[in-house]
């Protein structure tokens, strides 16, 4: 499978401020389906409505075949711009008890809020399903009660991205294999050859602080909450020894380009940062938004091993009017082959366990990333990861506001290392 240059613009995820269903505005009780129970027909048309975030690689052709296999069914995809949208109108929605997509997507970080919710969700198992994800996966996506309330679609496999052009000039290897022997080893290493190109070039060698730090403490199993969800953020070494290091080594590193934002997406075209860190999906993100570029490629390396960065899910909200054919498609999209499909459209890759032996893609090359085998990079890159996070209802909100303390020094450069961390400290204990 030859990945194409993509030339659509797309927007993805993005930490922003929290936001958190209130017990108390929820009616209780799961949604009610007031369909009439019969399947789509010509006779009995169905409009159903997706909605996700990001680029979740469902082109029109994917929905216009499933509308021609599938007659009297139309399909209506809804984009939110971030993923804190999403989740936004997600939370929302969901405790006023109506207004929700038929197929709802769900990003990692806010699942384990969602799952607190559990029952206002249509229950997806079937034998047809069973065994097609990773074992994590599905578990992650199981409630008290055994009800699988969510498919998974993709999960987020690092590497880094870097622009071999830029590397030439800084007097760098460029070749892929090389970069990737000459990047391995820990978060240093990834620092002091950061170093040397920037001595060399006087510009930057990453992004940001940010997603930086995220990469890292995606390695760290319990940052910010211990297994019984008690919170260790702000007492937890770990934790400030990444943030202080990433900050130190941001401020010579460091484009200082939050991500997602104008510049940033203007920084993937215009040489501002040498490399990135590269979960699949971001590779559609940097394709779509420097289509023009020519320099970009992938190397098989990450630092300090494996780490995963995002991976969503699928539901069926309870209180749909067509839940049983909203299941049939959560349960089509999700399937192998159209995972597969999703990856070509957008690096996304897939949580299904049949599409690792896939010849689509184990042989999965990106004519955009220089015909990287971008396929077997990923594969690769997942058999590295050895630490699931645990991300409990706090995750996100705890994280949310890391990523606002490393943006005031790193970015706007308001605060010192110091107090944009006392302040996050007394954010977290106002949680």
């Amino acid at each position: 499978m030859k990945l194409s240059r993509r030339t659509t613009a797309t927007t993805a995820v993005a930490g922003a401020a929290a936001f958190a269903l209130l017990a108390a505005g929820c009616a209780s009780g799961t949604g009610s389906n007031t369909s009439t129970g019969e399947p789509a027909s010509p006779d009995n048309p169905i409009t159903l409505t997706v909605a996700t975030f990001n680029d979740f690689g469902y082109a029109d052709e994917m929905f216009r075949q499933y509308e021609a296999d599938n007659p009297g069914i139309t399909i209506v995809h809804n984009r939110a711009a971030t993923s804190n949208e999403a989740r936004d109108n997600f939370f929302t929605k969901l405790g006023a008890g109506s207004g929700l997509a038929d197929v709802e997507a769900v990003e990692v970080d806010w699942f384990a809020e969602m799952m607190q919710y559990s029952d206002r969700l249509a229950d997806l198992s079937d034998p047809a399903v069973e065994g097609r994800w990773v074992d994590w996966k599905t578990a992650a996506a199981t409630d008290a009660e055994g009800r699988l309330v969510a498919y998974g679609t993709d999960i987020g496999p690092e590497a880094v991205c870097y622009r071999a052009d830029l590397f030439e000039a800084a007097g760098l290897p460029t070749d892929r294999d090389e970069v990737a022997a000459l990047l391995e080893g820990d978060w240093d290493r990834y620092f002091e050859v950061g170093q040397q190109y920037v001595d060399a070039t006087g510009d930057a060698w990453f992004d940001s602080a940010g997603a930086t730090y995220q990469g890292w403490i995606n390695q760290v199993e319990f940052a910010y909450e211990q297994a019984d969800g008690t919170v260790i953020a702000t007492e937890n070494a770990e934790v400030e020894a990444i943030y202080t290091s990433v900050l130190e080594a941001s401020s010579t590193l460091s484009a200082k380009l939050g991500q997602w934002s104008d510049d940033w997406f203007a920084g993937l075209a215009n040489g501002a940062f040498a490399t990135m860190l590269c979960p699949g999906w971001m590779l559609g993100v940097i394709s779509g938004n420097a289509p023009d570029v020519d320099g970009w490629d992938v190397a098989n390396v990450f630092p300090g091993g494996g780490g995963n960065w995002g991976g969503s899910y699928l539901t069926v909200p309870a209180q749909g009017a067509n839940i049983e054919e909203a299941k049939k498609l959560a349960a089509w999209l999700t399937a192998p082959e159209q995972q597969l499909t999703a990856f070509a459209n957008a690096g996304t890759f897939p949580s299904q366990v049949d599409a690792y032996s896939d010849e689509l893609l184990t042989g999965a090359t990106n004519e955009y990333f220089n015909d990287a085998p971008v396929g077997q990079i990923l594969i690769d890159r997942s058999q590295a990861i050895t630490v699931a996070p645990f991300k409990s209802v706090k995750y996100f909100p705890i994280n949310d506001a890391m990523q606002r303390a490393l943006t005031r020094v790193d970015v706007d450069q308001t605060h010192t290392v110091e107090q944009s961390w006392q302040q996050w400290v007394d954010e977290v204990n106002s949680l």
